[in-house]
C-alpha cells in the first residue's frame, strides 16, 4: 500500500533496493497525496506493468463541496464558495449516474498526464502554461456511499486513465456547485485488492518472498493460449506456435467471469501463453503469414523466477 505523502517512484525505489539484482517497476501512478494499492512488477514480471494498467481500478474518494483548488485537491490553496447550493442526495445520485459509462473529462493541469514528453504537473510547477486535452474514459460504477454536507464520499470503479478528482469536480458542477478532493484511496487494481496488500514498513523490513504473486495474475484479462512443454520451448527460442486462445470475459464491476470464448490468431490480437503447470511463458501476438495463422512471441518469460533470493 502506498502511503500518502510518498510518490509512486519513491515506493518503487525502496522496493528495488530490497529485491536487487531483480528489477522493480509499478503499474499505474498514484498521486503523492493519494494512498492505496500500487502493483509492483518484480524481475521479468516488471515487463507486464503495461498490461496491469489496463485492469479496472476501484477508489474511495472524499470531496468537500463549496470549495475548489487549481489542482482539484488539497495541494493548492482553496477558494471558498459559501453561496453554492446545497444539493440533495437524490441530485448527486442522478449526477453520478450521468457520469457512468463512457465519459469525456479534462484532467487537472496538476495531474501526472504526459504532455510532449513531460508530466503536466511538473510543467505547471515550473511555471509553464499547460493546456490538458480532453479524453474519453470508462466509468463502470459511480456510487455515493456517504453524504453529510459539505462532505461526500464516493466509490468509483473505472478504467485506465481516469482522473478521480476530475470526476468529483464534474459531479459537483452537474448540480451547480464546486468541489475539492480531500482524500483518495485506491482499493483495487483488477485482481489485486487492498486486503492483500502490504505496508511500506513491510516493504522496507520484512522478507518479501511470501508476498510474491505469480506473473500470470498480471494478464488474467488476456486470452490464454495453453502450451505444452514442446511449444513452450519453441516460444522461448523465438519460434511460432499454433492453437486457439481461450478467455473468460470478466465483469469489471463484479469480477465474475462469463462464458469461455475463443480467440484465433490475427495481426491485432495478443494472448498470454500459459504452460500446463500454470506458468506464464510468453506474451504472444497473432500473425497471418502466408495464410498460415499462428502465434509469435513478443515478450518471453522462460524462467519466471518466483524466488527473490
Amino acid at each position: 500500500m502506498k502511503p500518502s505523502g510518498m510518490t509512486s517512484r519513491d515506493l518503487v525505489n525502496i522496493a528495488a533496493r530490497r529485491v536487487r539484482p531483480h528489477k522493480a517497476g509499478h503499474s499505474g501512478t498514484l498521486d503523492p497525496l493519494a494512498e492505496g494499492v500500487l502493483v509492483l512488477g518484480v524481475g521479468r514480471a516488471s515487463r507486464l506493468t503495461s498490461f496491469v494498467q489496463n485492469y479496472p481500478k476501484q477508489y474511495l474518494a472524499s470531496f468537500r463541496l463549496g470549495a475548489e483548488s487549481e489542482s482539484g485537491d488539497l495541494e493548492q490553496p482553496l477558494s471558498e464558495y459559501p453561496d453554492d447550493p446545497v444539493p440533495a442526495l437524490e441530485s448527486l445520485v442522478a449526477a453520478a449516474k450521468s457520469l457512468t459509462g463512457e465519459v469525456v473529462q479534462v484532467p487537472s493541469a496538476y495531474s501526472a498526464i504526459w504532455i510532449d514528453g513531460k508530466r503536466a504537473c511538473d510543467r505547471i510547477r515550473n511555471g509553464e502554461q499547460v493546456d490538458v486535452p480532453s479524453r474519453k474514459v470508462q466509468v463502470y460504477d459511480f456510487k455515493i456511499v456517504k453524504y453529510d454536507y459539505p462532505n461526500v464520499e464516493l466509490d468509483i470503479t473505472c478504467g485506465s486513465g481516469t482522473y478521480v478528482r476530475s470526476l468529483g469536480v464534474d459531479l459537483a458542477a452537474s448540480v451547480g456547485a464546486h468541489a475539492v478532493m480531500t482524500h483518495l484511496v485506491r482499493t483495487r487494481v483488477g485482481p489485486f485488492h487492498a486486503s492483500d496488500a502490504i505496508s511500506i514498513d513491510q516493504v522496507r523490513h520484512d522478507d518479501l518472498e511470501p508476498f510474491v504473486q505469480p506473473a500470470r495474475l498480471g494478464v488474467e484479462h488476456l486470452p490464454h493460449l495453453a502450451v505444452n512443454d514442446e511449444d513452450a520451448l519453441r516460444l522461448i527460442n523465438g519460434l511460432n506456435v499454433f492453437g486457439t486462445a481461450h478467455y473468460t470475459p470478466i465483469d469489471p464491476l463484479t469480477g465474475v467471469a462469463g462464458p469461455i470464448k475463443s480467440s484465433v490468431p490475427t495481426d491485432e490480437g495478443i494472448a498470454a501463453a500459459i504452460r500446463t503447470d500454470g506458468r506464464l511463458i510468453a506474451i504472444v501476438r497473432g500473425k497471418t503469414k502466408e495464410y498460415d495463422p499462428s502465434w509469435y512471441p513478443e515478450r518471453v518469460f522462460p524462467l519466471e523466477p518466483r524466488s527473490l533470493s
